[in-house]
């Protein structure tokens, strides 16, 4: 299943008349048993984006699964994101500041407090995509991502570690 597949759900959705509720136990999302926030902030949120199509068009969606986990400050520096918006996260990381208070209040009490985000982004394993390299690319959260690149190069406070929701192919799914 391709994100072209999901083309009349997605104009369901675009029509105003799916919720995210009825969206996500729709059987052709249910049977790739993805956790809920990558569904709602990847296909939900993105699915019919050009720029996403064009960038994950060609990944076939039953073969990632999905694993929350931890993954160094550092390791944001360099990760990319899609061809289609490559200098996004830079863009974002200009400025840090600004892109947190355009958000509602708490985001910048948690990222003073905590040093991180509040909402996991999607990183995908980059050996999904064609041409396939190494190391995790940005899919969904480069506002977010710019934003802790920013921080780090102001010296303002960032967490070692940031939870990310990461795509990889070749693992087990539940049945």
């Amino acid at each position: 299943m391709k994100l072209t597949d999901l083309s009349p759900l997605m104009a369901r959705r675009e029509d105003g008349g799916l919720s995210f509720g009825r969206f996500r136990v729709d059987p052709a999302l249910a049977s790739l048993h993805w956790p809920d926030d990558v569904l709602e902030q990847f296909l939900f949120d993105h699915g019919d984006n050009a720029a996403f199509v064009y960038d994950y068009g060609g990944i076939d969606l039953r073969e990632i699964s999905w694993r929350l986990e931890a993954i160094p400050a550092a390791d944001f520096d360099e990760m990319p994101t899609g061809a289609s918006d490559a200098d996004c996260i830079e863009h974002f990381a200009e400025n840090p500041l600004h892109w947190v208070n355009a958000r509602p209040a708490e985001v910048g009490r948690h990222w003073d407090e905590q040093g991180t985000w509040m909402r996991p982004p999607i990183l995908i394993d980059r050996r999904l995509l064609a041409p396939p390299a190494s190391g995790f690319q940005v899919l969904e959260g480069r506002t977010r991502v710019g934003v802790l690149r920013g921080r780090r190069r102001d010296g303002l406070h960032v967490a070692s570690q940031h939870q990310a929701w990461v795509g990889h192919a070749g693992w087990a799914r539940p049945a």
